[in-house]
C-alpha cells in the first residue's frame, strides 16, 4: 500500500516521532498534527487515505474528533489507546473508528492493521484489483482464489475444516472470531461441546504452519475470546 497519505493526531513527540520515521521508511506520505483542532484543520486541507487518532488530545478530544471526520468521510479511522482508556476506545469505535491498536505497539503490528484497513477500503471503493495471493512475513504464501496455502515454497494439505477455520480468519485480519462463532461458520451448525472441536481442529493446523500459541506468526489466541489472524504482509 505504497504511497498512500496518512493523517497522524498525536500529541506526545516521541511516539508521533517514531511512527512518522517507520511509515516514511514505508513508503507512505504523512502528515502530523499535534492537537485535535489542528487534526481536524490538516484533514480539511489535503485528501487523507486514512486517519491515526489517539484519543487524549489536547483542544479537541480524539472521540469528538473521531465523530467530526466520520460525519464527511469514509477513510479507515484507527485509535490508537492506552490500556487505560478501554471505555473511550469502545465510545471511538461506536462514533466510527474502524480499528484500534494498544499502546505500547510494535511497529510491524501497526503496519499490519493500517495494510488491512487500506486494502478493504480500497476493495470497497473498486479502486485496485483484488489481490489473489498474498504472501507474508515467515514464509507463508496464500492463494485465496483456490483456497490453497504454501509453507516456504511447499504446498500445507489441509483438511476440509482446517482450510474453512484458516481461510475464515486470514481473510479477516485481525478481526477476533470466539470458539463458537468459527463452529458456526465453518461446521455451519451450533456448537455444542464448548469448543473442544474447534480446539482441536486449531491445534492441528498450527502445527502445520509449524507454530506454537506461545510464539504465533499467523493465528494468535486471545485468551478467554478467541482468535485472529496476525499475519504481515511482505513488502
Amino acid at each position: 500500500m505504497s504511497n498512500a497519505t496518512i493523517l497522524l493526531v498525536e500529541d506526545d513527540p516521541e511516539i508521533a516521532r517514531i511512527i512518522c520515521d517507520h511509515l516514511r521508511k514505508n513508503n507512505f506520505q504523512i502528515t502530523w498534527a499535534t492537537t485535535g483542532h489542528e487534526g481536524l484543520e490538516d484533514f480539511k486541507k489535503d485528501d487523507y487515505d486514512l486517519a491515526l487518532i489517539d484519543l487524549m488530545l489536547p483542544e479537541l478530544d480524539g472521540i469528538t474528533l473521531i465523530r467530526s471526520l466520520r460525519n464527511v468521510s469514509d477513510i479507515p479511522l484507527l485509535i490508537i489507546s492506552a490500556k487505560a482508556e478501554e471505555q473511550e476506545k469502545i465510545e471511538g469505535l461506536k462514533v466510527g473508528a474502524d480499528d484500534y491498536i494498544t499502546k505500547p505497539f510494535s511497529l510491524d503490528e501497526l503496519l499490519a492493521r493500517i495494510d488491512s484497513q487500506l486494502r478493504r477500503f480500497r476493495r470497497y471503493q473498486n479502486k485496485e484489483v483484488q489481490i489473489l495471493t498474498t504472501e507474508y512475513v515467515g514464509g507463508l504464501k496464500v492463494d485465496f482464489e483456490n483456497e490453497l496455502v504454501y509453507l516456504k515454497s511447499s504446498r500445507i494439505s489441509l483438511t476440509a475444516k482446517e482450510k474453512g477455520i484458516f481461510f475464515l480468519l486470514a481473510k479477516n485480519p485481525f478481526k477476533t472470531f470466539s470458539k463458537s462463532e468459527i463452529y458456526e461458520q465453518v461446521w455451519f451448525e451450533q456448537e455444542l461441546d464448548g469448543g473442544k472441536t474447534v480446539t482441536v481442529h486449531l491445534k492441528s493446523l498450527r502445527t502445520k504452519l509449524k507454530e506454537t500459541s506461545r510464539a504465533p506468526k499467523f493465528i494468535e489466541t486471545e485468551w478467554g475470546i478467541g482468535y485472529q489472524f496476525i499475519g504481515v504482509e511482505k513488502r
